[in-house]
């Protein structure tokens, strides 16, 4: 019997690697971007994918609603601080006069904290609730079922959001009363400053009175301040610091009601999300 060349190779190559079964080599399939041959996905692809469940809107609002709250609570605080000393320096030496309005102004620095504690807990609910609702969050984990209860916290949140929003409204059209009370103050000092030699009128008879914004009653004395005793009052730290301390309060109250806006419009969004999942969930059982 004749053995020809290739069986000669194949019986060399079976005693060299002492088998007699043929090898197969098994395919493995290619990497696609950072995706293991085992299916697992990459970081890149895991943090592409987490930044997608990321409720933009509400993070932009909670950051905007916790820096507008903390100008206008601070500033505020240390502002109406600031009043109470140049009013019973300057326009009412009568404890008595100004007994009432410093009481409601250590009222109001009361609620001051209550706002800040109450806002603080108030955006965090508002953004867990923004990570729960946003549609991003489905394609994360799947799918989700929404119940009645859900539903009427979501609807509950949107009816506060709304609620909070013109309430800060108010809030921030009166925080933009001291600033006109000041400006007011101001603009009189520097008409004093820039009173030529020649005038007729001299600088004692420009005057404040700040019973007329009643804050003060009309029997209060002084009550004003005229001439070169408002222009040093202008001139004090205390009256320059709250000055421009109510102007970043009133800023602060501007950007908490553009963070109350943006709420509204997420909360919004969120209800809606879940009003269509549940009437989708409602139509896959029939």
């Amino acid at each position: 019997m004749v053995i020809t060349r290739p069986e000669m190779e194949i019986g060399r190559y079976q005693w060299m690697y002492k088998s007699s079964r043929p090898h197969q080599y098994q395919h493995v399939p290619a990497m696609r971007g950072n995706v293991s041959p085992l299916g697992i996905q990459g970081c890149f692809e895991c943090c592409i994918k987490c930044l997608g469940g990321v409720p933009y809107a509400s993070l932009v609002a909670t950051i905007l609603c916790f820096s507008g709250v903390a100008l206008f609570c601070g500033c505020g605080h240390v502002a109406l601080a600031g009043t109470i000393s140049i009013l019973e320096q300057r326009f009412s030496t009568n404890i008595t006069d100004h007994a009432l309005l410093s009481e409601v102004i250590k009222l109001m620095q009361y609620v001051i904290y209550g706002i800040a504690s109450f806002f603080f807990l108030y955006g965090i609910i508002l953004l867990a609730e923004g990570f729960y609702t946003t549609s991003a969050v489905k394609e994360l984990h799947g799918e989700f079922k929404t119940t009645i209860c859900g539903r009427c916290i979501s609807g509950m949140f949107v009816f506060l959001t709304y609620v909070l929003g013109v309430a800060w409204l108010g809030v921030f059209g009166f925080s933009a009363v001291p600033v006109f009370m000041f400006y007011n103050i101001w603009s009189t000092c520097e008409v004093i400053r820039s009173l030529p030699a020649n005038m007729t009128v001299s600088a004692d008879q420009i005057c404040v009175d700040v019973r007329q914004y009643g804050i003060i009653p009309w029997n209060a004395v002084p009550g004003k301040a005229c001439g070169s005793a408002l222009a040093d009052m202008c001139n004090t730290p205390e009256f320059y610091l709250s000055y421009h301390l109510f102007i970043v309060a009133c800023a602060g109250a501007g950007a908490t009601v553009i963070a109350l806006l943006i709420y509204m419009m997420a909360t919004t969004y969120n209800y809606a999300v879940l009003k269509f999942k549940s009437r989708e969930d409602c139509c896959t059982k029939f």
